[in-house]
């Protein structure tokens, strides 16, 4: 009989998997892809709503490697879409650049009442669903 050295990582397969030996096992040296994100605001509470009341969704997405892609584009149609109603409001509304030089108070108030409404908007029609 010859003795047979057993390779500890063994690459020829047709799927192109590497396997490590542990002990009496070959065990599939799996990696997932980690992409570097900046998560905002509105990405951090979408991943924390997955997390807490979607947890099938988000494991799927996990594992898929998904997760990341899922986030950003989130986050970057949230910001888009508070912009748009932001500028909506004002229209609808008459306040100009100008009211900012000459009544600044209320100028101020009021743009923060849009971007609250914005952002409830935002987070009842993308997050929170």
């Amino acid at each position: 009989m010859e003795n047979k050295e057993v390779k500890t990582n063994n690459i020829e397969n047709k799927y192109g998997i590497e396997y490590t030996k542990q002990g009496d096992y070959y065990m599939p040296n799996l990696v997932l892809e980690k992409e570097k994100i900046i998560l905002n605001k509105y990405g951090r509470m979408r991943l924390k709503f997955l997390k807490e009341n979607r947890k099938a969704e988000y494991m799927i997405m996990f594992t898929k490697g998904t997760l990341n892609k899922h986030l950003k584009e989130i986050q970057e149609i949230a910001e888009s879409r508070i912009d748009i109603i932001i500028e909506q409001l004002k229209q609808q509304n008459n306040l100009t650049e100008e009211m900012k030089n000459t009544d600044q108070l209320y100028w101020v108030s009021m743009m923060d009442n849009f971007k609250s409404t914005a952002e409830e908007i935002v987070l009842n029609e993308l997050i929170y669903v």
